[in-house]
């Protein structure tokens, strides 16, 4: 794995100017740090990313973007910039475009996000360099294991567990688990499924983690202070 070249990863953080839950949300400050600064620095100290762009569709985000390393050779397209608008669609625009502009394709696409920021930047490492040693996988993302049970309602209205085998209570220690997909907190897939709409392949590796922090995902006002009181939490363990 030494000497690997890194020019054809793409870092593409998205982070649109309006938000209901918490306004002007990717600018609010964590620690003394706007949001949208985190991923930007984290994929910085991964030193796996060649090119970290910011998609957005706000001039103040994409000015402090620029500030923090990030390029921003433009703005989003306000139909991609809704409420409803996906994160697939958002994806495969700002590759598309941007390897128009720079006539250049890339191989590997990173996702990562304002709003989680409880990540290991070893996650991102890894997550890259499994796809570069391991051509079968598609996607390598962060995923946070637990033991809980999940019901959901089944076509006839009827709750039913998710799985069969939720059925069979037991110790934590030793009862099987599920997987739940923390793509915002670190995520590399093929360039290739980006410009299919695609955020992930169904060949993939998971990495996963017990970290309960990993949880909180910056929406509103309380999970900024949540955020905010777990950081002192983590900073007192360094």
């Amino acid at each position: 794995m030494k000497n690997l070249d890194f020019s054809d990863v793409i870092c593409i953080i998205l982070a649109r100017g309006g938000s209901k839950g918490l306004k002007k949300k990717n600018l609010k400050k964590l620690r003394g740090y706007p949001l949208i600064s985190y991923p930007i620095m984290h994929a910085k100290k991964s030193g796996v990313v060649g090119t970290i762009l910011v998609s957005t569709d706000s001039k103040d985000i994409a000015k402090i973007a620029k500030e923090y390393g990030a390029e921003v050779p433009f703005l989003r397209p306000k139909k991609l910039a809704k409420d409803l608008s996906t994160t697939e669609e958002s994806l495969k625009h700002a590759l598309v475009s941007y390897e128009k502009i720079i006539k250049k394709k890339f191989s590997i696409g990173v996702f990562i996000t304002a709003t989680d920021i409880f990540r290991e930047v070893a996650w991102i490492t890894y997550a890259v360099k499994k796809l570069k040693s391991n051509r079968n996988l598609e996607s390598v993302f962060s995923g946070y294991k637990t033991h809980k049970n999940f019901w959901e309602k089944n076509s006839k209205g009827k709750w039913v567990r998710l799985k069969g085998w939720m059925k069979n209570y037991s110790s934590r220690q030793v009862r099987r688990y599920i997987i739940r997909e923390d793509t915002g907190l670190a995520c590399a897939s093929r360039a290739m499924l980006w410009r299919q709409g695609k955020r992930i392949g169904n060949k993939v590796h998971v990495i996963e983690n017990n970290d309960s922090f990993t949880s909180i995902d910056i929406h509103d006002n309380e999970d900024l202070l949540l955020a905010e009181e777990a950081k002192k939490i983590r900073s007192k363990k360094k």
